[in-house]
């Protein structure tokens, strides 16, 4: 079901405004918001933020990879043995440091951009026919269409909300059938990146997710049931976890040094 629950307010002009009015959700985005201003303002982020942003898709790459049943190590045998390892690695070098070739792509053909994330990060995992082409399957073609839509410019709400939004449809409809998490997870990334929320890609959510595996899983069928509940739930979830990446963002610039 997912975003489904929201039909009823179609005839608004945006539809994911009542998502904004739930309990605690603006609040959660604001935090995040807040949270990732103050690493971006964190003097080594001003000069070296080329460098610790490709510490954060190293580590995002690595995590979202284990959430999808993955390694995490990064020597040349392992990745190379290990397609989630490497199709994670390689979805994250993309958007390494807010890259404008995959934004600009994603703001004029944002389901061309989501064809692109795919392909690398299932290249090691299916046939090349397969890659970059979602299943064909009336309602997730629809609700493709719907998603990017409204994460691309059709909704007025918060980067943090659509951002969560994004990655929970995505894991709801698993439209590839192959990489989704992965998929959903760069995704998620590339959103905060586009809107500006996070435009050099410094956060780390990922690492939040994996340390509460459970809790995201819970929380992402949660979202899918379509219940508004658990879809604030999800909402409030994927918020602390943009919190969290911030503050793993600012260790990260601790260590580059000043």
């Amino acid at each position: 079901m997912g975003l489904t629950f929201l039909a009823v307010e179609s005839g608004k002009r945006d539809l994911l405004a009542p998502l904004v009015t739930m309990p605690g959700v603006a609040d959660a985005a604001e935090a995040a918001r807040a949270a990732l201003g103050r690493a971006h303002r964190h003097r080594t982020n001003l000069r070296k933020w080329p460098l610790t942003a490709a510490e954060s898709a190293i580590r995002g790459a690595r995590s979202s990879s284990a959430l999808d049943g993955g390694g995490m190590q990064l020597d040349p045998t392992a990745v190379s043995h290990d397609a989630v390892l490497a199709g994670a690695l390689r979805a994250g070098q993309a958007l390494e440091g807010g890259s404008t070739a995959v934004v600009g792509v994603w703001q004029r053909a944002p389901l061309q951009a989501l064809a692109r994330l795919h392909s690398l990060a299932a290249a090691d995992l299916v046939d090349e026919q397969q890659l970059g082409r979602p299943r064909q399957v009336p309602e997730i073609s629809a609700r493709l269409d719907l998603l990017t839509g409204l994460v691309t410019g059709g909704s007025a709400v918060g980067a943090p909300i659509l951002a969560a939004v994004a990655h929970g449809e995505l894991l709801t409809l698993a439209p590839f059938g192959s990489a989704d998490g992965v998929v959903a997870r760069a995704v998620s990334r590339l959103v905060t990146i586009a809107t500006g929320l996070d435009p050099h890609g410094l956060g780390v959510p990922e690492v939040y997710w994996l340390r509460r595996t459970e809790e995201y899983r819970s929380a992402a069928t949660g979202f899918a049931t379509g219940d508004p509940g658990a879809v604030r739930e999800w909402l409030l979830h994927c918020c602390r976890a943009l919190e969290d990446g911030a503050r793993e963002a600012l260790s990260i610039a601790d260590a580059a040094g000043g």
